[in-house]
């Protein structure tokens, strides 16, 4: 996800001695010196950080939660009843689904599933930011999540970080976490939905199929293991399962070497020039995968980071080298991505309506 030293999103790895304890006669106001390995900036800084953030913050990310866990419900709703009917998708039941809040709330148990699965593993994601960030006594806010009515129910969820990054290990262990964290939960989840798939021949077929998902690495993996000798593409995944699949596209996504995305940290705090090189070409080539109709979705993801790239980041006080276990974790991160990402997420055949 992104977040704007500023935008973010478990538990960062114990690779670090434990920041220094609150001061009990911090310096009122920021020390003249600004050099962060000083004692005196250190007090200032960590005398600065609130012992939590406030509760209107914490009211406003429940009912936001809340309010995702209504899209997502309704979401999986449409995803069971497509799954009963062999269908990858099913939009007049994800229309008709929100009138089931007055008309019979109960039909919408069936959505619960999905919703239970896909935000389970979001707020893994976000929660192992959180921590990260106070782990390092980072100024962050609660996870704050995008309800929105599409076919998963939200645009993610992000968080707010107030404090200036002080060393690279900081950024590694605040960008990794989260892809990390979520990318082991969502193993489970999709593991279970490639047992209880369906083998549905259809959904391989453009000229019958009105719309076929991506398969990502991971789950080309996950099917030959469970399900040898049936083509990935016609196998249709229960709602944890596809609940696990919008979790990889997220985490895909949020991986992304470049700008301020968790991948943009990750590979800034390895490398500075190659985050400048990345932050360039990567959104040209997220252009050139639209244009070669993998997916028109990458136009605007191209665009996107294409204009974030312009935007102001916040230097790093410390920018000494990650130790070795961090750079193995940032290959982890490299792992995850190439599992998780695909060219063509969702394609529409033309001939569907």
């Amino acid at each position: 996800m992104l977040y704007y030293e500023g935008w973010h999103i478990c538990r960062a790895y114990d690779l670090v001695s434990l920041p220094p304890p609150v001061p009990e006669n911090p310096p009122s106001t920021r020390p003249v010196s600004a050099d962060w390995s000083s004692d005196l900036v250190r007090q200032w800084y960590d005398a600065q950080i609130p012992s939590r953030p406030s509760v209107k913050s914490l009211v406003l990310a429940v009912f936001l939660f809340f309010l995702t866990l209504c899209t997502s419900i309704v979401a999986g709703t449409q995803f069971a009843v497509a799954y009963a009917h062999n269908e990858a998708v099913s939009v007049n039941e994800f229309i008709h689904a929100f009138t089931l809040f007055y008309e019979n709330p109960a039909g919408l148990l069936t959505g619960l599933p999905f919703a239970a699965t896909l935000l389970g593993i979001l707020l893994a994601h976000e929660l192992g930011h959180f921590f990260a960030c106070r782990y390092h006594r980072l100024r962050a806010s609660y996870p704050f999540f995008i309800p929105f009515p599409n076919l998963a129910g939200t645009f993610g969820a992000f968080m707010l970080i107030r404090s200036p990054m002080r060393t690279n290990r900081a950024l590694f262990d605040v960008g990794a976490s989260g892809p990390i964290v979520g990318f082991v939960f969502a193993i489970p989840a999709l593991a279970y939905g490639v047992l209880h798939a369906k083998f549905v021949p259809e959904l391989a077929n453009p000229a019958k199929a009105e719309l076929i998902y991506g398969t990502p690495l991971l789950l080309r993996f996950l099917e030959a293991a469970f399900r040898p000798g049936i083509s990935p593409a016609a196998l249709l995944l229960p709602p944890i399962g596809r609940a696990a699949w919008v979790a990889l596209f997220v985490t895909a996504l949020n991986l992304l070497p470049v700008a301020q995305l968790d991948g943009g940290h990750i590979l800034r705090s390895v490398s500075v020039p190659a985050h400048r090189v990345f932050s360039l070409l990567l959104p040209i080539g997220l252009i050139a995968l639209g244009w070669l109709h993998f997916w028109e979705g990458w136009y605007i993801w191209g665009g996107m980071l294409l204009l974030m790239r312009f935007l102001r980041i916040p230097p790093v006080y410390d920018s000494s080298p990650l130790d070795a276990n961090r750079r193995l974790g940032a290959f982890l991160a490299l792992v995850i991505f190439i599992l998780c990402f695909m060219p063509s997420p969702i394609y529409v055949p033309p001939s569907s309506p």
